[in-house]
């Protein structure tokens, strides 16, 4: 598996560095800073003065950059896997997600450095962007990661447990965990007129296939060496994943990217947005 691991300098950065340890060796370990240097604002500033400065600003990120690689390198786990030292020069987000895209990345580490969760959904920070837009699979890292043996895997129907089957398949954790696997259906209303019984006829089938659904997904999780859990429930699905989440004392939850796309994802949010903001547990968000 391929992963990148996205530094600023922050403690989020570090904090992803350690999760390193609970992931399998990377077939390649990309390490990458951007450099977002500001532009001189002063309008009035002659241009060959203006350039000057701006020179040496990137001069002395560049150096502070090379700086912090070589301390990220220095504090990775054992064998993390062979590593690269990358540093580019424009915006993180958009930065990061072409790199991925360019060098065929699997997985994304980025930590959460947030805005709040108004501004985040109007405006965006680098881990929500990166989160909307990439192609790879990203971990989102809002804080400590104490352990990862518990793992909640809240899917929604077929199409979401196969994009999670194909990327457990690469056995991604280090160590062995367990997977619960949570499908949640949301309680709502048929929209004809039934009576009570045939209310709950139709809710009881629904809530059968969903099981069935979700025990088929555990057998395949069981057979690629897994412990599991399966679990079908009526709900809000935001809310009935926070809660097994701390039911299960969950260290890592994984969910697909379903929901809306651009900006409209942006602005609204998808389930992972809205879980990434209250849950504050790591997050691994699977294309």
């Amino acid at each position: 598996m391929k992963t990148l691991l996205a530094i600023d300098g922050s403690d989020q950065s570090y904090e992803a560095v350690r999760a390193l340890k609970y992931l399998a060796r990377a077939e390649e370990l990309h390490i990458l800073h951007i450099l977002d240097i500001p532009s001189p604002a002063y309008p009035m500033m002659v241009p060959e003065v203006a350039q000057e400065l701006y020179t040496t600003i990137e001069r002395t990120m560049r150096e502070d950059g090379a700086r912090l690689l070589d301390r990220i390198v220095s504090l990775l786990p054992t064998d993390s896997g062979p590593v690269t030292k990358h540093m580019e020069i424009g915006s993180p987000a958009d930065r990061i997600v072409g790199y991925a895209e360019q060098h065929q990345i699997d997985l994304i580490l980025v930590g959460a450095r947030g805005l709040g969760p108004i501004k985040e959904r109007l405006i965006g920070s680098v881990s929500h962007r990166v989160l909307t837009f990439s192609k790879s699979a990203v971990l989102i890292l809002p804080n400590f990661v104490k352990s990862l043996k518990q793992v909640l895997l809240p899917l929604q129907g077929s199409q979401d447990a196969e994009r999670a089957l194909l990327f457990l398949r690469q056995h991604p954790f280090r160590e062995a965990v367990t997977i619960t696997a949570l499908t949640v259906l949301p309680q709502t209303r048929p929209p004809w007129p039934v009576d009570a019984v045939a209310e709950r006829e139709m809710e009881g089938q629904a809530l059968r296939s969903a099981e069935t659904f979700i025990n088929s997904v555990a057998a395949d999780l069981k057979q690629m060496g897994y412990s599991t859990h399966a679990k079908s429930t009526l709900g809000v699905p935001v809310e009935a994943i926070l809660q097994e989440a701390k039911a299960i004392s969950a260290d890592l939850l994984m969910m697909g990217s379903r929901g809306r796309h651009g900006l409209s994802r942006m602005v609204l949010g998808s389930v992972a947005h809205a879980v990434l903001h209250h849950a504050q547990r790591p997050l691994l968000v699977f294309h």
